[in-house]
């Protein structure tokens, strides 16, 4: 059995922990007001840009569609965009978009298909590192970056259009986090390359002609590959609200098991004193007892 001073010194090794999982809670929960207000702002732009190119769409066909768009007509060779968080104690919130990342991967390897990944996130890389060391083509590091803009979605964006543009793949899938609430971050993955346009709708009332100049193709042209950066940047913003989720979850819980350690602890160290006093009062009583 442990003595008196080893479990005082637990209690308060203990107590400090609580301490600082405690202010982790409160700083992710602060970060996560801020995140969500930043994602939620940047959905009705990716709402609006997907509309006109769906419109834009609808009258493209054939020869005449951006690549972008209409795909290289194979599905040979895919290129897996996976996006988590840089830093950790938050739970299994990196570890479920791997595992559903993984998952589609292992299910294109098991088709014959050629697959490529880009890790964006430090714990991204190092889970994928090992089972797919040879299959990374590129990472990305967001640690550095305080706060997320298109400048930090444009380079991802620049290597998966530069990948694709050369003919080193075919359809490109983005996983990440969608944030839904507070309690639930859903892992997603989503086809940026043939582009999807989803969760729009279609107009219900009489509808006017639009004749547009420069053509829609050379609209397109120029709206698909900034759709493609926002869409990115759209999964970045989703990320960083549902790790500061999960993390405020996590230190929560962290907290709480902590406060359980110190009551079992210090209902351990008073038993513990108590038998002792106990002992040496019997230990008093018999020497008086014998003079």
């Amino acid at each position: 059995m442990a003595s008196l001073k080893e479990m005082r010194n637990r209690i308060s090794s203990v107590k400090a922990t609580q301490k600082i999982t405690k202010a982790m809670q409160m700083v992710a929960a602060a970060k996560l007001r801020r995140s969500q207000d930043a994602a939620e702002s940047a959905r009705p732009y990716a709402r609006r840009l997907a509309s006109v190119i769906a419109n834009l769409a609808s009258g493209v066909s054939g020869d005449g569609a951006p690549k972008l768009l209409a795909g290289t007509g194979r599905d040979d060779r895919h290129l897996v965009v996976v996006a988590a968080a840089d830093r950790g104690l938050a739970g299994g919130f990196t570890s479920s978009i791997v595992r559903a990342a993984r998952q589609h991967i292992d299910g294109l390897i098991a088709q014959g298909k050629t697959v490529q990944i880009i890790c964006v996130g430090k714990k991204v890389t190092a889970q994928l590192a090992r089972p797919y060391a040879g299959k990374i083509v590129e990472t990305f590091d967001l640690s550095a970056y305080r706060q997320l803009t298109l400048s930090v979605a444009q380079p991802i964006a620049d290597t998966v259009t530069r990948l694709y543009e050369a003919g080193e793949t075919d359809v490109v899938t983005l996983f990440y986090s969608r944030f839904k609430s507070v309690v639930q971050q859903i892992p997603t993955g989503l086809q940026l390359i043939p582009a999807t346009v989803e969760g729009v709708e279609a107009p219900t009332g009489p509808t006017a002609v639009y004749e547009y100049e420069p053509s829609e193709e050379a609209i397109l042209e120029t709206l698909l590959p900034r759709n493609l950066t926002v869409q990115i940047l759209s999964a970045l913003l989703d990320n960083m609200a549902g790790f500061y989720a999960s993390q405020m979850t996590a230190m929560d819980n962290a907290t709480r098991n902590a406060g359980d350690m110190i009551k079992r602890y210090t209902l351990e160290y008073n038993r513990s004193r108590q038998a002792q006093i106990t002992k040496e009062l019997i230990e008093i009583i018999s020497g008086a007892e014998a003079v």
